[in-house]
């Protein structure tokens, strides 16, 4: 049996390598990868492009990695002088989202791509959680991931792929205000939102922390069987 396709979001930042340095480069983590071979599937790299969505028709499912901030303007609010937004990535996987919606592709949002599910499903975002939770625990500093106690609704698809996790890392400055169409499925435990799902759908769900950088990245596993079994 052929491996499932996983397109995962990429980014487009400058990059050094040999002698070169500041070149704009598409890149996404090699933990994305790695995490998605590992559980059976093919990464497909997708750069910003919202020209059409056309690739969606040869995935079996959609990766929507982290990254930088979503613009307000895509959920109706004026920018924080701290919110810092990429408008290629915005309109590129949106325009990618809103194809695999339509086709009922299986989706993980990851971090900024739980972020995205929520504005695409007519949410909002808080714009810089510390205001919010008076702490800086979900980014205790640049570059360095943070933990903290999760709990997942009963019965809900992030209960059933994270069963017996209570804790999880996290590196983040925003966070979801309202989750729009989507149920909240899991909480910190100062109440920031977690996890959020589409149980309408085959498989849609968004996870706040990065389960590409556990030991045991399980949403990854569970997008890659969604995806096999479609």
């Amino acid at each position: 049996m052929s491996r499932p396709l996983i397109g995962v979001t990429a980014y487009v930042e400058p990059a050094g390598w040999a002698v070169w340095r500041d070149v704009p480069a598409t890149l996404v983590p090699q933990a994305y990868v790695r995490a998605v071979t590992a559980a059976g599937g093919r990464a497909v790299v997708l750069p910003p492009d919202d020209v059409d969505a056309d690739v969606v028709g040869v995935l079996d499912g959609l990766l929507l990695a982290g990254g930088a901030d979503i613009g307000p303007e895509r959920y109706d609010r004026p920018p924080d002088p701290r919110t810092e937004a990429r408008p290629d990535r915005d309109a590129g996987e949106l325009t990618l989202l809103a194809a695999a919606l339509a086709a009922d592709l299986p989706v993980l949002g990851v971090c900024r791509g739980m972020q995205l599910l929520a504005v695409a499903y007519g949410g909002a975002l808080h714009q810089h959680l510390p205001d919010v939770v008076g702490h800086d625990g979900h980014r205790p500093a640049p570059g360095v991931y943070g933990a903290h106690p999760v709990r997942f609704a009963p019965e809900s698809l992030a209960g059933a792929v994270m069963a017996g996790v209570d804790r999880v890392n996290s590196y983040h400055h925003q966070a979801v205000a309202d989750p729009g169409r989507l149920a909240v499925s899991g909480w910190a435990d100062d109440g920031v939102v977690e996890a959020v799902e589409d149980r309408t759908r085959r498989f849609l769900l968004g996870v706040q922390w990065h389960p590409e950088n556990e030991a045991d990245p399980r949403p990854v596993t569970a997008l890659v069987r969604a995806a096999r079994s479609g």
